[in-house]
């Protein structure tokens, strides 16, 4: 018989994420629609741990679907990742009523949401990253907003470029994942893209193409490198050394990470996080919810984390392409 939820919990953890505040408000109100209560646990599994957990009414999430970062705020907890933290976590929810979680993060939440679940807590995973790194969905909260946040940063880095005539190197944000620089690579119609899952460090190509580009007469010449990859300073001075031509390197960092989130990261972290209440609410369990081929879906989390996700060839072909 599927268990039944009467509170449920819902937290933030990890990186924070546009669109983050836009699951919130969908949880705590569907929660409501739904005759449950609501409980926000403040500061991911370290807040949890520590028992900062309040009451939530569809007021406290007013005037918050436009809001960057989280207003539950997050961290990051090492404590959460040892058997014993995570058994007190479960404990925790058990004190205080929480027979049901809803976890907004990346994959590293996910295994927290994970090890609850095999504690007798009902837990749903929703995607919140920027770096569209979950391998079982398309789309994560977050995206959509940061990576046209660098695209338009790197605009402004072109126009000062070109009047210089200079090579800029633009560091993204995405961890260990390219995404954002091949989002941005296309969209920016950058000459190089350098991902962690594509780059074999061979800057005499980036030497070679800059120089070869300078003598088809382009006035700048754009890369946009991974923070997978990172060190973009000292690769300017190498490329600069090498070509004649001057080079800066520009690493947009944080920023990406805030702002007000797009209409898309709004409706899709809605939709997640009602969706995420409905499985609560049906007495599922260990799920993580997913967009996938146009449909909101979901998926046991073991297998989500399992998976392994890929850059499109097609992609990383056509920015190459569409760059001479």
């Amino acid at each position: 018989m599927a268990k039944e939820i009467h509170t449920i919990g819902v937290l933030t953890s990890g990186g924070d994420a546009p669109g983050m505040n836009a699951a919130i408000r969908a949880v705590v109100r569907q929660a409501i629609v739904q005759g449950k209560k609501v409980k926000g646990i403040k500061r991911g599994y370290a807040g949890l741990l520590q028992e900062e957990i309040i009451d939530m009414e569809a007021n406290d999430v007013s005037d918050t679907i436009q809001r960057g970062g989280t207003i539950l705020q997050t961290a990051r907890c090492k404590e959460f990742t040892t058997p014993e933290g995570q058994q007190l976590g479960a404990e925790i929810c058990k004190k205080h009523g929480i027979d049901g979680v809803i976890v907004i993060g990346g994959d590293g939440s996910f295994k927290g949401a994970q090890k609850l679940a095999a504690l007798g807590i009902n837990t749903i995973g929703i995607p919140g990253t920027i770096d569209l790194d979950i391998a079982c969905t398309e789309y994560t909260i977050g995206f959509d907003t940061a990576v046209n946040t660098a695209m338009e940063a790197i605009d402004k880095v072109r126009d000062t470029s070109t009047s210089h005539e200079r090579c800029s190197i633009i560091e993204v944000m995405g961890r260990g994942a390219g995404y954002i620089a091949l989002w941005c690579g296309i969209a920016n119609g950058a000459e190089d893209i350098l991902l962690p899952e594509k780059y074999n460090y061979d800057e005499q190509a980036l030497v070679n193409n800059i120089i070869v580009n300078r003598k088809k007469g382009k006035k700048h010449h754009i890369i946009i490198n991974a923070e997978g990859i990172g060190h973009s300073a000292s690769m300017a001075k190498r490329i600069e050394s090498a070509t004649g031509v001057e080079t800066r390197a520009t690493i947009l960092g944080h920023m990406q990470r805030g702002g007000s989130p797009t209409c898309k990261d709004r409706v899709y972290a809605s939709t997640m996080g009602a969706y995420a209440v409905d499985l609560l609410c049906e007495g599922k369990s260990n799920r993580v919810v997913g967009y996938r081929h146009g449909d909101f879906v979901d998926f046991d989390i073991d297998e989500a984390l399992a998976m392994e996700k890929e850059i499109s060839e097609y992609q990383f072909e056509i920015c190459r392409n569409l760059s001479l």
